[in-house]
């Protein structure tokens, strides 16, 4: 069998400036990733690492150290006393790296959970390093991503949602973000940046979209058609929204 690709990448030419990525059927009937990028495809696993490998039979590195974790305040051990090298940390970013392709990936598929599942598990790697780093610079490298992570877990359980019918539990997973968002600024003595945050400001735009497909709620009705009765001069009909609106507050 021929290893050469150009039959693949002449299918599926490049296109400059924007992501390409498809789900296929690997050779083992399981799904596959592939993103073309200039120099090629990209293919990754949609379960596990990315890559398909399992460091010392874990399902990956963050997996393997949780576990030594674990083990370490099974025995006693103080969660504060665990400690992890710089070379550990590296291997952690390389591989937080292969999730945030594939969720990118899982985010332009409109496969929302997968988005996240990986969002969700580098997160963990950004509180595993700060927590337990050796080295300062190694604790606080991965916190400048972590309002994106934020954001992009955010808009995929708020896209799953949207797709659900469910605009307030999309609302609510966007104001969680947001709000989690702004107190990372605040500790970092930034918060007069918040607003300008691009993560903040997709937000909030999602969030602006969101808001006219909310349905109205019973009381808010009312209060419109007292407010448009008085308008009128329909005060008979007034009285009686009034006293609606009293009973539904008692």
């Amino acid at each position: 069998m021929s290893q050469d690709l150009s039959r693949i990448l002449d299918d599926w030419p490049y296109e400059p400036g924007q992501l390409s990525v498809r789900m296929i059927e690997g050779d083992d009937g399981k799904p596959k990733i592939q993103m073309r990028v200039d120099l090629g495809v990209l293919q990754m696993e949609v379960e596990g690492r990315p890559d398909g490998m399992r460091p010392d039979d874990a399902e990956s590195v963050l997996e393997a150290i949780e576990a030594e974790l674990d083990a370490h305040i099974a025995e006693g051990g103080e969660a504060e006393a665990f400690k992890i090298d710089g070379d550990t940390c590296r291997i952690l970013r390389e591989e937080a790296a292969q999730y945030y392709h594939r969720y990118v990936a899982l985010f332009i598929l409109e496969e929302y959970e997968g988005v996240v599942r990986d969002t969700s598990r580098n997160l963990r790697v950004l509180d595993l390093c700060r927590n337990h780093a050796d080295d300062e610079e190694d604790a606080l490298l991965l916190e400048q991503y972590r309002p994106y992570l934020e954001m992009m877990r955010a808009r995929a359980l708020a896209s799953e949602a949207i797709r659900d019918q469910e605009p307030k539990a999309a609302l609510l997973a966007i104001d969680e973000a947001l709000a989690r968002i702004k107190e990372m600024f605040e500790e970092a003595e930034q918060g007069e940046l918040y607003d300008q945050a691009p993560e903040v400001q997709l937000l909030k735009g999602m969030r602006d979209q969101l808001v006219p497909k909310l349905p109205v709620s019973p009381q808010s009705e009312l209060k419109d058609r007292l407010k448009r009765a008085i308008e009128a001069e329909n005060y008979e009909l007034a009285a009686i929204l009034r006293d609606e609106l009293r009973m539904m507050k008692d």
